[in-house]
């Protein structure tokens, strides 16, 4: 953990009280408007209802003005690069800093991942369900919490202190980060002086557990295409031609099986990792917190963590091939796979794609023929975390949790902050959550832990009022 000798974890002081009070007072309407939100089925996919996302944004619009802060508040949306289809509804709020006071820019997503089989839910996916200390929904945690937060922040915020203060906001709420970001560079060009900020809070992450709090400051970047194998031009009768003809399936499994070592670890060359002292986390705690089923090992080498934070990895996320029910006698003449790889810190997605490409055509057995197309590319993440805006951040999750943060890395990725850092390379970017290692986002039965939620509140808050009393050197 992370030892923050500025202040013992207990400590409090009158502005904080009175945030925190607010914070308290405000928590019955704060989860309702979650809620609310949650109810929303706000999928940005195109196979989905985009009427949705635009209503979902429209009651984050609501909200933001509700707040009686911002010089303004609209919906918008940006183009999509290569093409004239705009990206899905976003909102944005600004209020201008004075007095010296720093910019903070909130950042999260209102979209949410498609809900899967309603049969694998326990509750329905778009009906919010508390059950004991936890509320369950699509989006219940990532990311329509990290958007009340910041809705729930600003309102203690000014009832702490009144709506007349001098920090400078700016509200940005996604609407597509589920769907790539697909217009989010577009979207920071078009509104690159009403985005500018001193620091950027990304509230789109996850905490230690339930009792401690985190600092996300590493992130994976993520390199995923689909891979066409064909080895014939038309399909072929098994039995007469089987043992003669390799089949794209042979040939794609024998393929996919290079990519990893004896141990499961990514055995691509090229592919590279990054050295990090990481905190403890046992192999017993990964089975829990992932349901490992009995009997299976955990593949890799290293601490557990660096495996997720450190180290790269390849998942194949879907394979076009005949279904067993559909399956015939035949020798399968092409198969298609998406491959999903996770990049290590300190690596380019470019150098990564390059790797990936050069290593898969190499390795094609007996001669397959190979195609790779719908890539897809996402940076990966260093924070500095030498600068003031961590400094406060620390401060307040001290104060709000009862301990210090640990600082994490993250096996996902979050390909937007490499557009942030180009646009804004001055900015502090922070990246919070307010999910827990059970939240289970993108999943079945994902849910956000109520207690967590809250305290992820104060500690945004806390973090709003410390930075109100700032004055920037430059203004001094």
């Amino acid at each position: 953990m992370t030892d923050i000798p500025e202040t013992e974890p207990n400590s409090s002081t009158p502005v904080g009280d009175a945030i925190r009070a607010a914070v308290e007072r405000g928590l019955p309407t704060t989860i309702a408007d979650l809620c609310a939100l949650v109810r929303v089925p706000s999928v940005s996919w195109d196979a989905f209802d985009r009427g949705q996302v635009a209503r979902s944004a429209e009651m984050v619009a609501e909200l933001a003005r509700g707040l009686g802060v911002f010089d303004a508040v609209a919906v918008k949306q940006a183009g999509i690069p290569g093409g004239a289809e705009l990206g899905q509804p976003a909102v944005l709020a600004t209020r201008a800093a004075r007095n010296g006071r720093p910019t903070v820019l909130l950042y999260a997503h209102h979209d949410v991942q498609p809900p899967g089989n309603d049969g694998d839910w326990d509750t329905l996916p778009f009906e919010p369900t508390v059950r004991g200390d936890r509320l369950y929904g699509r989006g219940a945690a990532d990311d329509k919490a990290g958007v009340m937060a910041h809705i729930a922040s600003i309102r203690a915020l000014v009832e702490a202190e009144g709506a007349d203060f001098d920090l400078g906001l700016a509200l940005f709420i996604e609407g597509e980060e589920e769907f790539g970001s697909r217009s989010f560079a577009t979207f920071l060009e078009e509104n690159r002086e009403a985005l500018r900020a001193d620091a950027i809070v990304v509230a789109d992450s996850n905490n230690w557990d339930i009792d401690t709090p985190a600092l996300t400051i590493a992130l994976r970047g993520n390199v995923t295409f689909r891979l066409t194998v064909r080895t014939l031009d038309h399909a072929s009768h098994s039995g007469m031609f089987g043992g003669a003809v390799p089949d794209a399936m042979m040939a794609t499994v024998r393929l996919l099986d290079t990519l990893y070592a004896a141990d499961g670890s990514v055995a691509v060359a090229g592919l590279t990792s990054h050295v990090a002292v990481t905190p403890d986390y046992s192999e017993d705690q990964l089975r829990l917190d992932t349901g490992l089923a009995a009997g299976v090992q955990s593949i890799g080498h290293g601490s557990v963590l660096s495996r997720i934070w450190s180290q790269p990895s390849i998942t194949i996320t879907g394979i076009d091939a005949p279904t067993v029910a559909n399956a015939s006698n035949t020798l399968a003449p092409v198969v298609s796979v998406r491959l999903s790889t996770r990049i290590a810190p300190g690596q380019s997605a470019a150098d990564a794609f390059t790797a990936l490409e050069a290593y898969l055509r190499e390795n094609a057995p007996f001669g397959a023929q190979i195609e790779i197309d719908d890539v897809d590319t996402g940076e990966a993440f260093l924070v500095d975390t030498s600068g003031w805006a961590v400094t406060e951040t620390r401060l307040a999750m001290t104060e709000a949790w009862g301990r210090a943060p640990v600082d994490i890395g993250v096996g996902g990725s979050i390909p937007f902050i490499a557009d942030l850092v180009r646009v804004f390379p001055e900015a502090q970017i922070l990246v919070t959550g307010v999910e827990d290692p059970d939240s289970r986002a993108h999943s079945p039965n994902e849910s956000l832990h109520l207690g967590v939620f809250k305290r992820a509140v104060l500690g945004e808050a806390l973090l709003l009022g410390r930075l109100n009393r700032r004055v920037l050197p430059e203004a001094s």
